[in-house]
Formats: structure tokens, sequence, C-alpha cells
């Protein structure tokens, strides 16, 4: 008598990401975006990292500004350019077997807005802005050879190299203070700011992402002549401060809930001479919020 066992492999099980889903880190992407479709000191040049709790680092530069025309043509335009990189680290698993996945998320974006000055009072005005965003995310997993190797689902195929684009419509009001004197000048800015961001395009057609980036910040300087002179005009010293508070979905998606910004600094006046820009400052800041500090150097110009 002879019989005949048939041999049935395991099935080889995909490696999953734990605790996520594509449309949550679609989301997730696009609120990224969020933190740097507003002109915003704190992270207008910004490295954070947590060492205490081996939280991912972020990186943060942006380029960008705004002004008023002039009192007679009260007409403020702002534009600006960033680009954020954000190193998060997920977690996979076949059911046997655990893999760290260190990502990086690179996004660039720009992004404008064009408002009107209404004066309240002398010094006092109230701004509202018309704001548009482009963004464009793309998505690397630093994994090597085991992605190959190793049967992926479809969460892991759209870290590993997966791109987004978005586009971003919405507003800001503004109030503004400024008092400017020879003897010293002092600004002070509360802005509201209201962004909805949704994805398009991208590696995946299917996923689509969508996030409402809302912040409440306010930035104050104060100039004062520092007694020094360079190119025929008094040297200043500059002193600010900046204080953001991150809303609705921006609220802890990197971590943090707001960012304090404390900033000193110095200005060259180049009014006296025939160039482009009249006023170049230097600022040193230290960048801190809940569970998170950092330092940032940023270099403006007025024109």
């Amino acid at each position: 008598m002879c019989c005949c066992i048939a041999a049935h492999a395991d099935p080889v099980l995909p490696y999953k990401v734990v605790g996520a889903d594509v449309q949550r880190q679609a989301n997730g992407v696009v609120a990224l975006i969020g933190y740097a479709v507003v002109p915003d000191v704190t992270t207008s040049s910004l490295a954070i990292s947590n060492g205490n709790s081996g939280n991912p680092g972020l990186w943060s530069t942006q380029l960008g500004g705004g002004a008023t025309i002039s009192d007679t043509t009260p007409l403020y335009l702002e534009g600006l350019a960033a680009y954020t990189r954000y190193d998060p680290t997920f977690l996979a698993t076949n059911g046997e077997e655990d893999r760290k996945l260190p990502l990086r998320w690179n996004t660039g974006d720009v992004s404008g807005g064009i408002g009107w000055d209404f004066p309240i009072s002398e010094y006092v005005k109230i701004r509202p802005i018309f704001n548009i965003a482009l963004a464009k995310v793309v998505s690397d997993l630093s994994a090597g050879e085991w992605l190959i190797n190793h049967r992926t689902d479809r969460d892991i195929s759209f870290l590993n190299g997966g791109t987004l684009n978005a586009y971003g419509l919405g507003g800001s009001l503004m109030l503004v203070y400024e008092d400017f004197k020879p003897e010293r000048e002092q600004e002070v800015e509360v802005r509201y700011s209201n962004i909805v961001l949704q994805s398009y395009g991208g590696t995946d057609e299917s996923v689509q992402g969508r996030a409402v980036a809302q912040s409440l910040g306010v930035w104050a300087r104060y100039r004062a002549p520092t007694g020094m002179t360079a190119l025929d005009r008094p040297v200043r010293y500059v002193l600010e401060f900046a204080h953001t508070q991150y809303l609705g979905q921006l609220r802890g998606a990197l971590g943090f809930d707001y960012l304090t910004s404390l900033g000193v600094g110095m200005e060259l006046d180049s009014s006296k001479y025939d160039v482009f820009v009249t006023r170049t400052r230097l600022v040193a800041r230290y960048v801190f919020g809940n569970n998170v500090s950092g330092v940032s150097l940023g270099l403006a110009m007025s024109f």
C-alpha cells in the first residue's frame, strides 16, 4: 500500500505597518505642509530634535516675506518658499518578525497671499489676507535591500518612494501695531490662519490626503540704536519674540502643540547708499515647545 502526502508551504505573509493605514499617512503628509504655508519665524530656519524621548527630527527652512505697497495704496502682498524634512520611524511586522522603517518625508512648497490694510488708529490696522499654496511631498524609506527581498503591503509601498501633490486655499486675519520713531521702532502682529489643503495626483491616485492648517500666532520686534555706526547709519540691536499655537489637525501632529521663539540680533542700515537693500538683519533664535527645543539663525532684508 502506498500513500502520498502533499506538502504545503507556509504562506509568506507580507510586512505591514503597525498602527497606520494609507489614508491616515496621506492625511499626515498633507498636514505636514501646513507648518510652512504662512510666514512664521518659529519655523523659518529650524532644526528640532528631542533627545529625551527619541522622537524624530524636523528640519524646516523658509524664504519669503510680505509688505504693504504704500500708505496711499495699502495693498499687502506676501510670498513664501519652504522646504521641510521630517524623519519619523515606523514599525513593520509580518506577525513573526518586527522591523523598524526609518522614513524621510521631504516637502517643498510655495505659497502667496494678497490682502488689504484697514487702519483702525494711527498705529493699529487690521489686515485680511487671501492665501494660496502649492506643494509636493516625496517619501523615502531607508531600508535598502530588505524592501526588495520581502513582501510588503500597500502602506509600505506608499511610504517607499511615494509622492503627493497638494494645493491649499484659505485666508488669514492679522492685527498689526507699528510705531516707528528715530530713537526706537516697535512692531506687534497677531495672526490667525486657516488654510484647507487637499492632495491631488501623485504615485497612487487612490491615496488622497486632506488637512486643515490652522494656527494662531503673535510676533513682536523691538529695534533701537546701539550707539555704534556703520555705513554712515546707526547700528541697531534687535529683540524678537514669537509664539505660535497650532490648532486642529496640526496640534500635536509633529509631537508639539506650540512653538515659542526668543531672538536677538543686529541690524545694518544701508539706506544712505543707492542700493536695493536698505536694511539687513541677522537674528539668532532659541525655539522651544512642549517636549522639544531647537535653535535657528535667520537672515532678513528690507527693501
